[in-house]
């Protein structure tokens, strides 16, 4: 139950020349207030709004933090509860619900203060693995795309889209992103090909403790998975809006986070403004790494 004097997943920040990384770290290292009680920070943007990415990869570093370092995360579940309000300090209470000769399982709550109350914002539950021998192994053959060197980034083709793209460029600035397709052009898919595949990593070097690369891939997996479930009526444009439910990532391999992956989304069902969005995600050499859940909120902008 002791705190480590170097805990899991707290890593040296890069050095200077990896601004967008180093950026990153700043947003996952967080301070330790009390024992498990962790605080956040929220960084400024033109948008001011907290990215839901955020909450959950923070959260998932705290819960870390609590967890011997040979433990590796194998899954989170979360639901987003209120917004976040970027102006406040986000406070993260891991509870130690299970220290098993296994298995470790973390209850993160995240909290805000709000007119003179502290409200929850963000609930998640991970669980930790200590790794035994596969009596079976399998996982999906990674989709035959072009690699990312082959392709334009986001920022070359939102050029081309002035305004409209601005809001894509700010949440996702931290990420590097190669595009196989215009994500701003509004053209309607369907089946059987509702899929969208983007190559991702994030800019700059990040440490090497397996924690942090976690999670940052859960600030990732966040950053384009909703926008599936608008993919059969062409996107967000300016005409939809919504917000994520719930969040859940199971890893089935090491990955670094700042290396090329391979994110596909899709959505199998929406209904009643609600939308179901998985995603799965490849390593650049074919390994599958991660498989993704979200369920989201969907509405027809106002105005």
């Amino acid at each position: 139950m002791s705190v480590m004097s170097e805990p899991a997943g707290r890593a040296p920040t890069p050095g200077d020349g990896d601004s967008q990384a180093a950026a990153l770290m700043v947003v996952l290292d967080l301070d330790e207030r009390e024992p498990d009680v962790f605080v956040g920070q929220t960084p400024a943007t033109r948008m001011q709004r907290i990215f839901g990415g955020q909450v959950a990869g923070q959260a998932l570093m705290a819960a870390g933090r609590t967890v011997p370092p040979e433990r590796g995360v194998h899954s989170m579940h979360a639901y987003f509860l209120r917004p976040g309000d970027p102006q406040e300090e986000i406070r993260y209470a891991v509870d130690r619900i299970r220290d098993g000769r296994s298995f470790t399982t973390r209850r993160v709550l995240a909290w805000q203060h709000r007119k003179g109350e502290d409200v929850a914002i963000f609930a998640l539950t991970a669980d930790f693995h200590a790794g035994q021998p596969a009596v079976v192994q399998h996982a999906l053959p990674m989709p035959e795309v072009p690699g990312p060197d082959e392709l334009p980034s986001l920022a070359d083709v939102a050029v081309r889209h002035g305004e409209r793209a601005s809001g894509a460029l700010e949440i996702g600035r931290a990420v590097e992103q190669r595009l196989l397709e215009d994500p701003f052009e509004g053209r309607s898919k369907q089946p059987p090909d509702t899929a969208t595949r983007v190559w991702m990593r994030v800019a700059g070097r990040l440490p090497d403790a397996p924690a942090v690369h976690a999670a940052a891939l859960t600030f990732v997996s966040d950053l384009t998975l909703l926008g599936a479930g608008l993919a059969r009526v062409g996107g967000w444009g300016d005409r939809y809006s919504g917000a994520s439910l719930d969040h859940a990532v199971w890893f089935h391999a090491p990955v670094r986070a700042d290396e090329w992956f391979l994110y596909e989304t899709d959505s199998p069902a929406a209904s009643g403004g609600l939308a179901l969005c998985f995603g799965r995600i490849w390593s650049a050499d074919g390994t599958h790494v991660a498989t993704v859940a979200q369920e989201g909120l969907l509405r027809a902008a106002e105005g």
